[in-house]
Parts: C-alpha cells; sequence; structure tokens
C-alpha cells in the first residue's frame, strides 16, 4: 500500500503539541510579562532558527536519493511537523493571551493573579505558592496556575483569612499568611 493514503500517527491537534491544558471555554489567556517574553522568545527562536536548520537538513537528505529508508529525511519530516505543529500553537496561545503585570499591586495584601502567597493548612504546614498564567506554570518552582483549585480558592482572599479548599482527603480550612507581589520597575 503506498505511504500516500495511509493516516499519520502524529496527532494535529494544536493544543495537544503544547503539553499544557486547554483555556477553560470563554476564560482568558493571562501571562506575566516575563511569561509572554519566554514564549514569544522560543516562538521566534522555531521560526528564526529550529526551522530553517531541519529543512535545510531535511533538502539535504531529500537529495541523497531514495528516501523511504533515509532516516535523516524521515527524522526530519517528523520534526518539521513538531516545529510547525508548536507554531501553530504558540501563536495561537499568544494572540489570546492578556499580559497582566503583577507588580501593579505591590503593596496589597489581597491575593491577585501574580501574587506569591504563604498560607497555612490545619496542621501549621506553610507552604509557598506563585499564582501564575496557565502556559507560563514551573511546578517546580511553586507556581500554580491561576485556574488550579488552591488558587481559586485564595483569589481574592487578603492576609490573615480562612479558605476553603475541597481536597480529595476532604474540605480544609488554610490560613493566608503572608501575599506578596514583585517590585515596580
Amino acid at each position: 500500500m503506498s505511504k500516500a493514503f495511509t493516516k499519520e500517527t502524529d496527532s494535529d491537534d494544536d493544543e495537544d503539541s503544547g503539553a499544557l491544558p486547554p483555556l477553560p471555554p470563554g476564560s482568558k489567556n493571562y501571562m506575566t510579562p516575563a511569561g509572554y517574553a519566554r514564549l514569544r522568545d522560543e516562538l521566534l527562536n522555531l521560526i528564526d532558527n529550529e526551522r530553517p536548520r531541519i529543512v535545510e537538513i531535511v533538502h539535504w537528505a531529500a537529495s541523497n536519493g531514495d528516501r523511504s529508508e533515509n532516516g535523516d529525511y524521515l527524522y526530519g519530516k517528523k520534526r518539521l511537523r513538531e516545529i510547525d505543529r508548536r507554531i501553530r500553537f504558540l501563536t495561537k496561545r499568544l494572540d489570546v493571551a492578556e499580559v497582566v503585570d503583577p507588580s501593579a499591586h505591590y503593596g496589597s495584601d489581597q491575593i491577585y493573579f501574580g501574587a506569591t502567597v504563604t498560607y497555612a493548612n490545619s496542621k501549621g504546614e506553610e507552604r509557598t505558592i506563585t499564582i501564575k498564567g496557565i502556559d507560563e506554570v514551573d511546578h517546580l518552582a511553586a507556581e500554580v496556575s491561576w485556574i488550579a483549585p488552591i488558587a481559586r480558592a485564595l483569589l481574592k482572599a487578603r492576609e490573615g483569612d480562612e479558605v476553603q479548599l475541597m481536597t480529595p482527603g476532604g474540605l480544609e480550612t488554610l490560613e493566608v499568611v503572608e501575599v506578596r507581589y514583585p517590585k515596580p520597575n
């Protein structure tokens, strides 16, 4: 059977390419200025550097003859599809991004997007998280998306407030210990 009529195994779904959750329907894609800049830099690097380099490799590999057993050609074409999918994904996400500068709330004790919050659970254990956009979260740096249950529970609360969070183990009470924002530039 000719390969021309077989279905590609790679998904063309742009939302899957970013390994990020889809935006909730009707919500905005909030981002910090740093997160927006990081995604924009990734997009520009893909367009200006990565894609042209892979196109050159594929062109060279195609000129070598038989493409059906040419690993450079096959891998290069697959990598080009991945790059193009990521470019489409980033373009869509950046087009609908709403950049919010958390430093505008500097000095406030109320929790908004971009806040770094220290809270204590009922056992007295303290944790610190930073509320960021879906596309810029780094879980290893204790950052959570603004749509995460913990962030939704904390938003609009103030230092000293107690909030309720539904967890798999049941309802948990959290006390807001401290709220910080970055200093304005």
